[in-house]
């Protein structure tokens, strides 16, 4: 008879099998279509973003074409251009008869600045009738620039 306790009777551990890692549990599919999910529609706002604003990269070429607002003609299609954005992103209504202080408040209001109403682009307009000379036309380009990136229309994504 032997000894139960005799070091010479003990075995080696069995181990289980390991554990498979495919398939996964249901848990795992749900959470993966749900990420799947959420990066389809990220991806959809920023192509619909992108295409809302393509106005506002069409202006800003237009902007950087034309330069500094030097003489009446090149104030006149800086105005023209932030017309057209306006245009496309505001209810024509509320834009389309702006002229004068009104349209360079509406800029300003819009755009979230003080430039076109107390800044050196006020002159936008007295410049694009020929009756201001000594307007800074970097000035204005950059005021246009800025409200051009920067405004919040009533049509945007």
């Amino acid at each position: 008879m032997s000894d139960p306790a005799d070091l010479s009777n003990l075995n080696d551990i069995v181990l289980p099998p390991a554990v498979s890692y495919w398939p996964p549990q249901p848990g795992w599919w749900i959470l993966a279509a749900g990420l799947f999910a959420i990066a389809v529609i990220a991806v959809v706002r920023l192509i619909l973003r992108y295409r809302a604003n393509a106005y506002r990269r069409a202006a800003l070429a237009e902007l950087a074409r034309i330069g500094q607002a030097t003489d009446a003609d090149s104030a006149q299609r800086i105005s023209t251009i932030l017309k057209r954005a306006a245009l496309v992103a505001y209810p024509r209504e509320q834009t389309a008869a702006l002229t004068g202080p009104a349209w360079l408040a509406f800029l300003d209001r819009t755009g979230g600045t003080s430039a076109f109403t107390q800044g050196p682009a006020r002159e936008l307009v007295p410049l694009a009738f020929g009756a201001a000379s000594h307007a800074d036309g970097i000035a204005i380009a950059r005021a246009a620039a800025h409200w051009v990136r920067r405004h919040r229309g009533g049509r945007e994504c």
